[in-house]
């Protein structure tokens, strides 16, 4: 399960000024245009040439499950690059990224202070050097951990810290058990 590449790419679809592509023949015809050919197509989402040239001409209308979450992931995937990047660039530059989660958060700390890790149920903006962080990593292939990682860092900085004004001593934040994550722009 990818849940901090998901959650990123779900606050960046907020921005999109078009519906997506709702039928499978509309999202396969969308996916052969942006891949140029039927068999891409078909080897992307793992089935025959001939069954995308169908879902294509509108002969088959209703995919099994699993193809049509298949299906809908990879055209969310290419949907609007431009607005997209957009979206990144602002979060990036200017406005930062929210994240809101319900998880285990505790850490490291110097004796004498409470550094037990809790459930917590946290909603905290991060500013625009986490945002930029959090989608280079994810453009780079970085693993959920390492983007948990990121995140455990801004929420450090931010949360616990509260900019350097508080627990200037943490030495490293446990950031686990995720129950919940959504990023939101």
């Amino acid at each position: 399960m990818t849940l901090f590449r998901d959650s990123l790419d779900q606050a960046v679809q907020h921005a999109f000024t078009r519906p997506v592509p709702k039928s499978a023949g509309a999202q396969m015809r969308y996916l052969v245009k942006q891949l140029g050919s039927t068999k891409a197509v078909a080897q992307m989402l793992r089935i025959s040439q001939r069954t995308v040239e169908r879902y294509v001409k509108d002969q088959i209308k209703k995919p099994r499950p699993d193809l049509a979450a298949r299906l809908e992931r990879e055209v969310k995937k290419r949907w609007q690059p431009q607005i997209r990047a957009k979206a990144k660039e602002r979060a990036a530059t200017t406005g930062g990224i929210v994240i809101d989660t319900r998880a285990r958060l505790g850490c490291t700390a110097p004796i004498g202070s409470t550094d037990d890790a809790r459930i917590r149920h946290l909603t905290v903006a991060l500013p625009p050097p986490y945002a930029a962080r959090l989608f280079d990593a994810q453009q780079a292939g970085a693993t959920d951990q390492q983007l948990q990682e990121i995140a455990a860092e801004g929420l450090r900085e931010v949360y616990l810290q509260d900019g350097g004004r508080r627990a200037g001593q943490l030495e490293e934040v446990r950031f686990t058990d995720i129950e919940h994550l959504e990023f939101d722009r």
